[in-house]
């Protein structure tokens, strides 16, 4: 008896479903078409992501800017304003000692005129002295008014009069003191002003 050959049945099915290929056919073929892409992988995708990156980058960085400029302005203006409360730290405290300067002031001038009180007025012209220098270091200055024109910026007029030796304007003489404290006025000067001499004003041209 002839022995057969066994082939496998898998075998015989990949022969049987994988037809021949002439290579004559595949000379008008059209090649394989390449597997598309997003608009975002293209060249001109990938410059519009750049262009708009940028331009974030640019806008935080504009923000940055801006903000340190801001910060380095508070910095400046807490610096200038907390340099001027030192300057006028004591600026409430001097005004409240204004008017028992006022009174020491009138107490001494009464002590001048009394004959039996020359040595009273020795101790109280050494107190005056070490007042005139307490104030000096911190900054009090007098507002000078006698014989000056009236500046409405730092003197206050109470009253007027007529004047031949005083010209018209000017300050004839002084009711209170004014003190500044270095720029600020802390009060003006109560002072009376001149308006000249009216009996030489209304005189007839001769």
């Amino acid at each position: 008896m002839p022995i057969r050959q066994f082939v496998p049945r898998s075998s015989m099915q990949s022969k049987e479903a994988a037809p021949e290929v002439n290579p004559s056919d595949l000379e008008g073929a059209a090649p394989p078409e390449p597997a598309s892409c997003s608009s975002e992988e293209t060249p001109n995708g990938v410059a519009d992501a750049s262009a708009a990156l940028q331009a974030d980058l640019a806008q935080w960085k504009n923000m940055a800017l801006r903000a340190r400029a801001d910060l380095d302005n508070f910095r400046k203006r807490m610096a200038q304003e907390m340099a001027e409360a030192r300057r006028f730290a004591n600026a409430n405290l001097l005004e409240e000692l204004l008017p028992v300067l006022d009174n020491f002031q009138f107490g001494l001038q009464a002590a001048e005129n009394d004959e039996g009180a020359k040595n009273i007025v020795v101790g109280l012209n050494m107190v005056a002295g070490q007042l005139q220098n307490f104030l000096r270091d911190q900054g009090v200055e007098e507002v000078p008014a006698v014989g000056l024109a009236f500046d409405p910026n730092v003197h206050e007029a109470v009253s007027q009069q007529e004047s031949a030796e005083v010209t018209e304007g000017h300050i004839i003489s002084q009711a209170r003191r004014g003190f500044r404290l270095r720029d600020r006025l802390l009060r003006p000067a109560s002072v009376i002003v001149s308006t000249g001499n009216a009996s030489s004003a209304e005189a007839p041209a001769s």
